[in-house]
């Protein structure tokens, strides 16, 4: 999709569909011990991948559009913690499934997460209008988008396609090496194929392509997606950009407090500092916006919580 829309008016809207989430943060001041109390800091966060993308693409400067879901009665309090962000937010109520809640058990740069999907699982790619795409330069989801059933896998194949009959480029976070080994590796390159961009961490990388090695990881997927970030935690990102090569960007020093909505963060400045380039080729493109998402990166997880302080 690199290079559709190069005939056309610039547009820079980027549009974020998927979960919202109400995160409960535990962060526990020692080892966890069972059946007995332990001290923790416990805070109650909006969350969810997406929504938590499309924050940190607004605070960056991006004027965006996020589509999402929440329980009966959740959408006016999701709403204006979204528009507190900058963000225009395009948000359903179900009438029966609640807001998705997440616990999540922060040890160091290590987090155990109890995961309710909720309102989550009845929104679909379609729900991303026509209007939107066409105002939009790129939409981005996750993985958690697509996992769950046939219908919402169908919907993402037939976003792909409206989208690149607009030129909009499309951008894809896989989200969870669990919830793609249940979904199964092929069956999701497959139903993401077509997309431009792809941010996997190392271990989705390692299970998408079978391989070890960081560098044959990332120019192993660039072969299938034309621009790859490989996020490597404290080893910062490997950019791959199919037929120009690979860049390495270091991390940026930081003292972790909470890693939640760190790759959240990444694709959110890498995005952001993309529709605003002008760089003259697509790898040092990639690598100056892949700079500005690991500058975002560090930002989210120098705080408790996956999205901005508005």
């Amino acid at each position: 999709m690199i290079g559709a829309a190069d005939g056309m008016a610039k547009r820079d809207r980027i549009v974020v569909f998927g979960d919202v989430i109400d995160d409960i943060v535990v962060v526990p001041e020692h080892a966890v011990r069972p059946d007995t109390d332990t001290v923790s800091s416990i805070r109650t966060r909006a969350g969810g991948s997406a929504a938590n993308a499309a924050a940190w693409m607004s605070s960056l400067g991006a004027q965006v559009d996020f589509v999402g879901m929440v329980g009966a009665g959740d959408a006016p309090r999701h709403a204006a913690l979204l528009e507190s962000c900058g963000v225009t937010q395009h948000l359903a109520e179900h009438p029966s499934l609640p807001t998705g809640t997440i616990v999540v058990i922060v040890d160091g740069e290590t987090r155990t997460m109890l995961t309710e999907t909720g309102a989550n699982a009845a929104l679909t790619a379609d729900s991303v209008t026509d209007s939107m795409l066409d105002a939009a330069a790129v939409i981005h989801f996750t993985g958690y988008s697509l996992f769950g059933s046939r219908r919402r896998a169908d919907a993402v194949r037939r976003l792909l396609v409206r989208a690149d009959a607009r030129g909009v480029k499309v951008s894809v976070d896989p989200g969870s090496a669990g919830f793609i080994t249940d979904f199964g590796v092929e069956h999701f390159l497959d139903t993401v194929d077509g997309a431009t961009f792809l941010f996997p961490n190392l271990g989705e990388g390692r299970l998408l392509t079978g391989l070890d090695d960081p560098t044959a990881i990332a120019l192993s997927l660039a072969q299938r997606f034309p621009v790859v970030a490989l996020t490597l935690d404290t080893d910062g990102v490997l950019v791959a950009v199919r037929g120009e090569g690979i860049e390495r960007i270091d991390a940026t020093p930081v003292t972790i407090v909470d890693p939640i909505g760190a790759g959240d963060a990444f694709a959110a400045g890498f995005l952001a500092a993309w529709v605003a380039s002008d760089e003259a080729t697509l790898l040092a493109r990639a690598a100056a916006s892949a700079s500005k998402g690991v500058a975002a990166g560090a930002l989210a997880v120098a705080t408790i919580g996956g999205r901005p302080h508005s």
